[in-house]
């Protein structure tokens, strides 16, 4: 709503006042110069404002008499009339000054010493001397209100430029913030609804000098508006539950802090290539990173973060990929699960980084494992179901080095010298005994590399086997030698009955 003429059909505005030079000794609240009134409060176009008050934090506040009298150390600008705010819970032996309260500066000598009153130009509230511990003296930083917005017309404005040394607030004729102006900022405010006594009020923010913009409007995700600059931000959050990363997330920090759980992250392509995020496993279990959408991570499905790893994020917008994944050296070791079935399957550097690795599935066929060409140890478990067959999986680097062959249901720990692969359980050093599996007539405990189905077993308690391509062809108990089907003695047989 707007006030018009009704001879001209135009807005009608309040009397205009181009400029005014305001110091602010106390809050103000302005005026409409309307009817040529003589005000020496109107609002005007352009107000260049200077605050006397600097919202500082008196320190050393003691109570030094019985009317009101307090001592604090050198502050600049103490002036009679000035509002000091008292808040935080005493332990000081002093009374009278109570937290909650806001009082006023009756005497002051302008730096170190002033007197106090309850209410602006009353009498001194009444002490005793002593000590303010526990409570905090802010000095009020002084507030500009404008006048009812009702009025006047819509598209009223004011700009206001601060060009004092000490922040001051512009509000609305009900109290409520419209800008807050540090020192060398200038706002720009206008009257948007009427409707009300406190209005509606746009803003545009000038900023510092004549260029600048302000920073608090440009602060997006990973920056905080400190002043008149952009800064870095961090924030950081903790979460228990299953969570899924999203957009705004930008340059936050993740802290799990419950068992084993899953972190989701969003699309690679809504989130865009430049989008990161930090996280930290601060649990006790497992955090498993998942991309959605079918998106890999580290050139894999997913990656675990134990306890205490933790990593930086970065989206390319087709995939995602970690900066300094850190691992604990509590928990160093990770597991790849990977199913199998035949043919032949290259680990991705991402697959071969997990140390221990397990392989499941049912066999139709031999697998080839082909690991990369880097020096590495690692805890290989055939968990396969091997088929009817036996079929077996085979771990090579493909360099033409010495290869290991693992069948279904077997373990094995292999060092990998860059081109071979060799079988680090060949010697026990320092061990007065060395104890195997049981073991099957197919696959023996002990057997040859090229040849697993060949090798000594126990068939049954106080036995000994020698099985040949997965055949009993021996075996010796404490009764005798056993050996099933026929001999072939070359050089004769003595002693016994036959």
């Amino acid at each position: 709503m707007s006030f018009n003429s009704p001879f001209t059909g135009q807005v009608i505005q309040p009397t205009d006042v181009s400029y005014r030079s305001i110091t602010l000794a106390a809050d103000e609240t302005l005026s409409w110069p309307i009817n040529g009134s003589d005000t020496d409060n109107a609002a005007a176009r352009v107000m260049d404002v200077t605050s006397l008050s600097s919202g500082a934090v008196l320190t050393g506040v003691t109570v030094t008499g019985t009317n009101g009298q307090c001592s604090c150390t050198t502050t600049p600008s103490l002036f009679v009339g000035q509002a000091i705010v008292v808040t935080g819970i005493s332990t000081g032996t002093s009374t009278g000054i109570t937290t909650g309260n806001t009082y006023y500066i009756i005497a002051t000598n302008g730096t170190t010493t002033f007197t106090l009153s309850a209410t602006l130009g009353g009498a001194a509230v009444a002490t005793t001397a002593g000590t303010t511990t526990g409570l905090t003296f802010t000095l009020d930083s002084f507030t500009l209100d404008m006048p009812p917005a009702n009025q006047a017309s819509v598209g009223i404005d004011a700009l206001f430029r601060n060009v004092g040394s000490y922040t001051f607030t512009v509000r609305d004729y009900a109290g409520g913030t419209i800008v807050t102006i540090a020192a060398g900022e200038a706002k720009y405010i206008y009257l948007t609804s009427n409707s009300t006594t406190a209005g509606t009020w746009g803003l545009i923010a000038f900023g510092v000098g004549t260029s600048n913009v302000d920073a608090a409007t440009l602060a997006g995700f990973g920056l905080k508006a400190i002043s008149n600059t952009l800064n870095l931000a961090n924030e950081v959050n903790t979460f228990a539950s299953n969570y899924t990363a999203l957009d705004t997330d930008r340059a936050s920090t993740y802290v799990w802090t419950g068992g084993s759980g899953t972190l989701t992250l969003t699309s690679a392509v809504t989130l865009g290539n430049d989008w990161y995020m930090m996280v930290r496993n601060g649990g006790s279990g497992t955090l498993t990173i998942s991309p959605s959408g079918g998106i890999q991570i580290n050139g894999a499905a997913t990656i675990s973060l134990q306890p205490a790893d933790s990593c930086v994020i970065c989206c390319s917008g087709s995939a995602f990929f970690t900066v300094g994944l850190g691992r604990s050296t509590q928990f160093n070791f990770t597991q790849l699960t990977k199913a199998v079935v035949t043919g032949s399957y290259t680990l991705t550097a991402s697959e071969a980084a997990n140390t221990i690795q397990k392989y499941t599935g049912t066999l139709t066929g031999n697998v080839t494992v082909v690991l990369p060409q880097t020096v590495q140890v690692y805890y290989i478990t055939n968990q396969t179901n091997g088929g009817g067959p036996g079929y077996q999986i085979t771990f090579t680097t493909g360099a033409g080095g010495a290869t290991a062959t693992v069948p279904a249901g077997q373990q094995v720990i292999l060092l990998c010298d860059s081109v071979n692969l060799l079988n680090a359980s060949t010697i026990a050093a320092g061990a007065v005994n060395v104890s195997l599996v049981d073991g099957t007539v197919g696959a023996p405990s002990l057997n040859f590399a090229t040849e697993t189905s060949t090798g000594i077993y126990r068939p049954g308690s106080g036995e000994f086997g020698i099985s040949i391509l997965g055949v009993k062809l021996f075996g010796l108990t404490s009764t005798g030698l056993n050996i099933p089907g026929t001999g072939n003695f070359t050089g004769g047989v003595q002693g016994g009955t036959f």
